[in-house]
């Protein structure tokens, strides 16, 4: 294991309040930061704000303010948000502060003296939305799949950097190095994108379009294209290029990002640092959407999430161990209050607090409140050892941990926990206390409960800091026992005997779910939908509607509605289906679908559409056309 760990979020674009995504990626990189430091490791975490862009100067504007006061004024709300979550970043970084200007000036400077940068004219479609010219491939009916608006085409000057030349270097790379994109799907995803021509990319918008940015250093008259100026805040933060602690940690940089902006990190930034001899960084750690009902958070839909809102009703520990339990990293999950509350009751309350209470009350009623003495090792305690139990739990966990798949991490932990609850009543410490003969079976089931509770505290600290603090204090153990600085926290028996532990206290209350969550609207029937006019048979028989299975279903690169479909209809077709909101592409795979067959073949986003899925689409998402039982592919449906 390294004996360093250096982990970032992605710098918040502060064109908006953060909202539940942003507080994700933040606590996963704070939990990933937690544990590595219960690894005895020393480590660095950064976090911070993006604060140049067209969108920045006219969100600006519209409140009347200039570009820097807008900017420190949400800055700050980033910046005050994360104590409040329990996140303790070792930097906040602004790509407004001055190393951070230097260093982007410094390494444009090297790029443009090594002829890596170059002037020329261009035109082409232009994303204000996404700010950078799109291809006409990646459209969507004529519009930009992220903004669904069409982009505006431009004329300009501009510089441009020389990133199509490291295009086959990246797909080696990538292709070499498993892990260095995870999971694996999104190394696939860029694989995808670097099939196609890589162009150059455009690192300058002219000042008279744009004056909010870093000023080009070998031109004034243009400023730095956003993302440019953004990705290298990972190492001016360590004090590139001399500074003790780039030499320290960047050997080691992990980041985290969420899957949209995958391309920017594992194309643009592996190349710059390509390009100005920077190493690459270790893992980029890609995760998935938080839906809302299914779909995708979103400000114009209404249905972004508050992060201190949660965190203030249900509590900041549970709010981040729901988190990190729910999320598959990797995949899209689903946020609802509902779910909180189950969880909260399920495993916090029902398991954890219950157990907790349990043992340390027992402890106190048989043993006066102090550890007993217990021989791990002797004939006369291993028929009531927890010690195997306890490594294959934390054997799990490190392997979750050290993967980011913090989900199982919790899963091997509070399966722990389930196994001490029922060693509990396997035991009936209640009925041993009655045997005068031999303090020894009590002694040992006392023991092994409270040095078991020590050890899931350990491994709940990264998620749950506070209440893995209560935990061991309540023990006897100073919040120091929880990291790796003597004892390893995760070995078993090192709870010492004698240790005088505190009465119990309720972890987390049950939540009454009829008072914690809000009132459900009665289910809607929808809007009428009218009927359209009237058609004969003869134009239904135009209709080729056939019966097909999917046979494959993958994310198309920049398109967060629509999917590829491979299907068997009695012979091969591929068609795009908007449905990437409703299905997850695994969920797809052998299906049976009703296909209208005989639909004009259509391009989109670069990809022949030979047909249509059927399905029914109300405000709630597409559900797919089934079949009550089997038919053979290419039966026509009448």
């Amino acid at each position: 294991m390294e004996s360093r760990f250096y982990v970032t979020t992605p710098i918040y674009y502060v064109n908006a309040r953060p909202h539940l995504g942003h507080a994700y990626t933040t606590i996963v990189a704070d939990i990933a930061q937690r544990y590595h430091q219960t690894r005895g490791q020393e480590t660095f975490f950064l976090t911070g704000t993006d604060e140049h862009g067209d969108k920045l100067a006219q969100a600006a504007q519209k409140e009347g303010l200039t570009p820097r006061e807008y900017v420190d004024k949400m800055s700050a709300a980033f910046r005050n948000l994360w104590p409040s979550l329990s996140i303790e970043p070792d930097r906040f970084i602004r790509t407004t502060d001055p190393d951070h200007i230097k260093v982007v000036q410094m390494v444009l400077q090297k790029l443009f003296d090594m002829g890596e940068i170059y002037f020329a004219q261009y035109e082409g479609l232009y994303c204000f939305g996404c700010e950078r010219f799109i291809l006409e491939r990646e459209l969507v009916n004529g519009k930009c799949p992220d903004h669904d608006r069409a982009p505006e085409l431009l004329s300009e000057s501009n510089y441009f950097f020389r990133m199509g030349k490291y295009r086959d270097w990246l797909v080696k790379h990538v292709s070499e190095n498993p892990g260095f994109i995870r999971p694996q799907r999104y190394a696939n995803e860029v694989l995808g994108f670097l099939r196609e021509p890589l162009e150059d990319l455009c690192i300058s918008r002219p000042k008279s379009r744009l004056a909010w940015g870093i000023e080009l250093p070998f031109d004034k008259n243009f400023v730095t294209y956003v993302w440019f100026d953004a990705l290298l805040n990972y190492v001016t933060a360590l004090g590139y290029p001399d500074g003790e602690a780039f030499s320290r940690f960047w050997p080691v940089a992990q980041h985290v990002v969420a899957k949209d902006i995958l391309k920017p990190h594992g194309i643009y930034w592996p190349i710059m640092c390509k390009a100005a001899g920077i190493p690459l960084y270790n893992h980029l750690n890609v995760h998935g959407y938080w839906n809302i009902s299914e779909t995708k958070m979103s400000k114009s839909l209404g249905n972004v999430v508050e992060p201190l809102a949660m965190a203030e009703k249900y509590g900041v520990d549970a709010f981040r161990y729901f988190l990190a339990r729910e999320m598959s990293f990797g995949l899209d999950a689903s946020f609802s209050e509902e779910a909180i509350v189950n969880r909260v009751n399920a495993d916090l309350a029902n398991d954890l607090g219950n157990l907790f209470m349990r043992v340390l009350t027992m402890a106190h009623k048989y043993r006066d409140g102090v550890v007993p003495e217990c021989d791990c090792s002797s004939e006369d305690t291993m028929a009531w050892d927890l010690s195997g139990e306890a490594k294959t739990a934390v054997a799990q966990y490190l392997a979750a941990m050290e993967d980011f798949s913090f989900h199982k991490a919790m899963t091997a932990a509070f399966e722990f926990v389930s196994g001490m609850n029922r060693y509990v009543d396997i035991t009936a410490p209640w009925t041993l206390a009655k045997d005068k003969s031999s303090r020894i079976p009590l002694d040992a089931v006392l023991y092994n409960l409270m040095e078991g509770l020590r050890m899931t505290a350990a491994m709940l600290y990264p998620v749950m800091p506070e209440t893995a603090r209560v935990m061991v204090e309540h023990l006897g153990l100073s919040s120091e026992s929880l990291l790796g600085g003597g004892d390893d926290p995760l070995a078993w028996g090192t709870l010492p005997a004698g240790t005088c532990i505190k009465k119990a206290v309720a972890l987390f209350p049950r939540i009454d779910p009829e008072k914690a969550l809000p009132p459900q609207e009665p289910e809607k029937k929808g809007p009428a939908v009218p009927i359209k006019p009237e058609i004969t048979y003869q134009d239904f028989e135009k209709l080729d509607l056939r019966v097909a299975t999917v046979v494959a279903a993958e994310a198309i690169p920049k398109a967060k509605k629509i999917l590829k479909l491979t299907l068997d209809l009695g012979e091969p077709r591929t068609v795009v289906a908007g449905i990437a909101l409703s299905y997850k592409p695994e969920e797809l795979v052998g299906k049976k679908v009703v296909v209208l067959a005989n639909l004009a073949p259509a391009k989109l986003m670069g990809i022949t559409s030979q047909g249509m899925v059927l399905a029914a689409v109300d405000e709630e998402g597409a559900r797919l056309l089934a079949l009550d039982r089997p038919a053979p592919e290419g039966t026509p449906v009448k």
